[in-house]
């Protein structure tokens, strides 16, 4: 495999979860800035019509991500009214799932931790991973892929970059990414004294941003490399399909995994 698993601070269990918190509300607004939502969009789209529930399960939320907006456009559609999203992660963001919890019926945060790789199977529905499965070693990346295909759920895995460019180039992006969080961080909301303070007075975040964001890039599948990750996993039940989309940034990564056996 080209990717390299390196380290991410934001992955660590000892990590200051008040600082993942901040990292992953920027995270949610550089997503916008992306545009990243309405890349998504068609291949949720899609994604739903290999379940008969009207559930999408996004795994490795952090914040929120942008299935919140991807949700709420699907759900401007006749088709999609009555569709609702969970949220979860291994380390649930609370006060997150606080605010979804007690404000939007149609949001749902499971406040306990939640596998990737070992899902219940009374969780139904479209599965998404949004810029998430980088973080996980091939071992676990596969049997997240392996749980979606033996509980027969449908589950698009989604990365904001190809991993295309050189290995030497990967180093490049941490001081444009110490740069561009400077500027991007007065639209992060909700605003909070923290994501300032650590921020420009005591700049540890962007330090963080920017190297868990060039590590990320070291770390994406590529299509190479999501071929051996399913090998062996497409058989007349279950088919897998995935691309590249063009996008601001760069190109962007897809998988979506597909039953084949489903009473429509």
């Amino acid at each position: 495999m080209k990717r390299i698993h390196l380290f991410e601070f934001e992955d660590q269990a000892w990590f200051p979860d008040w600082i993942r918190v901040l990292m992953t509300r920027y995270i949610m607004t550089f997503h916008k800035m992306l545009g990243t939502a309405d890349l998504l969009l068609p291949l949720v789209e899609k994604g739903l019509r290999y379940t008969n529930d009207k559930v999408i399960l996004d795994l490795c939320s952090g914040s929120g991500g942008p299935m919140i907006e991807v949700t709420q456009n699907l759900k401007k559609l006749p088709e999609h009214k009555n569709l609702k999203l969970i949220l979860s992660d291994l380390y649930p963001n609370l006060s997150a799932a606080d605010q979804f919890n007690n404000i939007n019926p149609d949001i749902e945060y499971i406040t306990t931790p939640l596998d990737a790789s070992n899902v219940n199977q009374d969780l139904k529905g479209l599965r998404t991973m949004i810029s998430s499965m980088h973080h996980m070693k091939p071992n676990v990346s596969r049997q997240i892929l392996l749980n979606a295909k033996e509980s027969n759920q449908p589950i698009l895995i989604f990365e904001i970059s190809d991993n295309g460019p050189p290995i030497f180039l990967w180093w490049l992006a941490i001081p444009f990414a110490f740069i561009t969080t400077l500027f991007v961080t007065p639209m992060v909301r909700p605003m909070t004294w923290q994501q300032l303070v650590f921020t420009y007075i005591i700049p540890i975040l962007p330090l963080f941003i920017a190297w868990d964001g060039a590590v990320s890039n070291a770390r994406t599948y590529t299509l190479k490399d999501i071929d051996i990750l399913i090998q062996g996993l497409s058989d007349e039940n279950y088919q897998w399909e995935k691309g590249k989309i063009k996008g601001k940034g760069g190109n962007k990564v897809y998988l979506l995994g597909k039953p084949v056996n489903l009473n429509l």
